[in-house]
């Protein structure tokens, strides 16, 4: 395995800077983990089956979405999240399958997103029915759902959550104003992919309450409002704190072309560190989505009824922000990741 250039690697660092600004407001750059973008672009850029697997297959990986905030509306997705279709997108770019999962009740949110796009093709959906709360008595969640669940988590070789609904302490998922998401019905228990097999995972989140925030969660009890209640208790391995959750997806897939880029040539054992222009804007504009592409992709899903997470309106914002403001934080990723 090739060391990472110090050129690689001081893009990196500057892609992180770039995401953990604060933009929102939140109290996020508390949350920011020194390292963990850099280690999770090395392992889903270099990514092996797990032994136990049949020999010939494709290493999977299993994107977690879904973070049903707009509680009284059908669909409840918010457009904060939608960056995991361009993960999943990397992933097969990359040379892995990808399996994008969610709730059922985001399907017609992510059906838009990939409908008619052919290079969106080659990524698999599951949908999983919600069910209630800890102490629910009934829910639609059957024990078939949940041999489905486990035979998904046994062939997965990494797990990566983008803004997915993370539960607290007490089990249930919260928004940032502390709304119980569960008890609205709108929670299938996706976690336990993670929580019941131990697969590696990345998570991605803005606010505390995203699974895979509880790595930090003493940061998040004395950083994040309401931090007690809402914050999320399952921990990743690593994780990509973003002013943004899908500027933290950008990040993730511009650093592992960055790394994918250092290590080209392995294969033949002529690599020593392959980080030139070329290299980078070869696996940059294989991996990264345009921003013509995440604006058209952003328009679907409003379309279909995906709403910003802040506003609750079906419009083209992110987290309150302008769509510009996050094709902006795209341009100058892919700016950084090309050596700028």
């Amino acid at each position: 395995m090739t060391p990472l250039s110090p050129a690689i690697t001081s893009s990196i660092d500057k892609i992180n800077d770039l995401i953990t600004t604060d933009a929102g407001g939140r109290g996020m750059k508390n949350l920011v983990v020194p390292g963990d973008l850099l280690a999770a672009a090395e392992i889903l850029a270099r990514l092996k089956p797990i032994p136990s697997r049949e020999s010939g297959l494709k290493p999977r990986v299993i994107i977690l979405t879904g973070f049903p905030c707009c509680v009284d509306h059908t669909p409840p997705m918010e457009t904060d999240g939608l960056a995991s279709v361009a993960i999943a997108n990397a992933v097969v770019r990359l040379g892995y399958d990808a399996i994008l999962v969610t709730e059922e009740c985001n399907a017609p949110v992510f059906r838009a997103a990939v409908a008619g796009v052919e290079e969106l093709s080659k990524i698999q959906l599951d949908f999983f029915p919600s069910a209630g709360g800890p102490s629910s008595s009934t829910s639609p969640w059957t024990d078939e759902n949940d041999e489905r669940l486990n035979q998904l988590a046994k062939s997965a070789d990494l797990v990566i959550a983008c803004e997915r609904a993370g539960h607290a302490a007490d089990g249930y998922c919260y928004t940032m104003r502390g709304i119980n998401m569960n008890e609205k019905g709108l929670i299938a228990p996706l976690h336990r992919i993670v929580t019941h097999h131990g697969t590696k995972f990345i998570a991605i989140g803005d606010g505390g309450n995203e699974m895979g925030m509880g790595k930090v969660i003493d940061k998040i009890h004395e950083h994040i409002p309401d931090g007690r209640k809402i914050g999320a208790v399952v921990g990743a391995d690593h994780l990509i704190a973003a002013s943004v959750s899908n500027w933290g997806g950008y990040a993730l897939i511009a650093a592992a072309a960055l790394v994918r880029c250092n290590d080209d040539g392995d294969n033949d054992g002529t690599a020593s560190g392959h980080d030139t222009t070329d290299g980078r804007r070869k696996w940059v504009d294989e991996c990264l989505p345009t921003e013509a592409a995440e604006t058209e992709l952003l328009h679907r899903c409003v379309a279909a009824g995906c709403r910003d997470g802040v506003s609750g309106k079906t419009e083209a914002t992110v987290d309150g922000m302008p769509l510009e403001r996050s094709m902006e934080c795209l341009r100058e990723i892919r700016s950084a990741a090309l050596g700028g």
